[in-house]
């Protein structure tokens, strides 16, 4: 299940550090944020999809792993990312 390309492009836009960006870990951790959540929609409705649910907890892992990168490397930025998204960490 994938984002729609609207929805896609209104998380880049928000997100992006500037106008060409879409490939910041930013951007990254904000398009797997909204397809989890996406997902977690799914999950109401279709309680025993295993499937679907191992890839989102290998992209929540992935999310977490681009997290720790960002807060290595910059934690201004990481905090604000945090906050933004409203992920609790």
């Amino acid at each position: 299940m994938s984002l729609a390309a609207a929805k896609k492009r209104e998380v880049v836009a928000t997100y992006a550090r500037s106008p060409q960006d879409s490939g910041s870990p930013e951007v990254q951790v904000a398009l797997m944020s909204a397809r989890i959540d996406e997902l977690s929609g799914h999950f109401q409705r279709h309680a025993k999809d295993h499937h679907s649910r191992r890839g989102m907890l290998r992209l929540v892992a992935k999310r977490r792993r681009l997290l720790e990168y960002l807060r290595s490397r910059d934690f201004d930025r990481y905090k604000a990312l945090i906050e933004k998204l409203g992920i609790r960490r």
